[in-house]
């Protein structure tokens, strides 16, 4: 699949500008990678219970998207990437207040296949014949495929692959492919796997060469944001570790 297209971005602005519209004075908008769905969702939960009257509104999506839409004007209070590299992006762009970010979860990349499907014992199997198409996420925009490019880089294989790589615009939608069948293989991060081990399974754990780390920062100025700060320390808590863990999350190593 090609890149998301300037109509697609256009049409996400114009969805996060709606919610700005409508969004109350204590509404907490969180804009947060695709990987982190379920794991955010049950965040988000606990912080209302604990901080009546607010409301969490989660915006998810490939992480290079979300900062396009945060750098065009949408609204947004947190932002969670799915990698450094984006982080580091919003921070020279000077979109978020740099004391407040800090690592809350790491993750693994993983390839998988069907659950009735044959894994490949090596990544080099995925040039047979078995593998007509392989589900990887769009690497400009998502981590999760920049990950993988980096693996096949390394592997020798991001050429040879080119013909049967199936591009996501997140990486979710990378594991749908496979989930569906309409991919042979695809490049997920090991939490993806694991909310579908029912329909995915796990065929190897495919080394980084940095490590997988989920960033966190406030949109904005602390000192007019304090809302949004918290919740980004909340991510620390042990209630949202555990909830991070209970997804398949590890801990940030120090």
């Amino acid at each position: 699949m090609p890149r998301p297209s300037c109509a697609r971005m256009a049409l996400a602005c114009a969805l996060m500008f709606g919610v700005a519209a409508n969004a109350r004075a204590d509404d907490l908008i969180v804009c947060a990678a695709a990987s982190l769905t379920q794991a955010f969702t049950d965040i988000a939960h606990a912080y209302e219970a604990r901080h009546s009257g607010t409301h969490v509104i989660l915006n998810f999506g490939a992480s290079d998207v979300l900062l396009k839409q945060i750098e065009q004007g949408a609204p947004a209070d947190v932002f969670a990437s799915a990698d450094e590299a984006t982080m580091d992006r919003a921070a020279g762009a000077g979109r978020i207040d740099p004391a407040s970010r800090h690592d809350f979860a790491a993750n693994t990349l993983v390839l998988i296949v069907p659950d009735n499907g044959t894994a490949p014992a090596r990544l080099d199997a995925l040039a047979e014949d078995a593998y007509q198409r392989v589900a990887i996420g769009n690497p400009e925009s998502v981590p999760a495929g920049r990950y993988a490019k980096q693996a096949l880089d390394e592997a020798k294989l991001w050429d040879k692959l080119q013909p049967k790589l199936v591009q996501a615009q997140n990486v979710r939608q990378a594991l749908d492919y496979v989930a569906r069948g309409e991919a042979e293989a695809g490049f997920v991060y090991a939490t993806d796997a694991a909310s579908q081990a029912r329909k995915v399974k796990v065929a190897l754990t495919v080394p980084t060469a940095t490590p997988v780390r989920y960033p966190a920062a406030a949109v904005g100025n602390c000192r007019q944001k304090p809302a949004a700060c918290e919740f980004v320390r909340f991510l620390s808590s042990p209630e949202s570790r555990a909830t991070l863990s209970r997804n398949g999350f590890s801990p940030v190593a120090p």
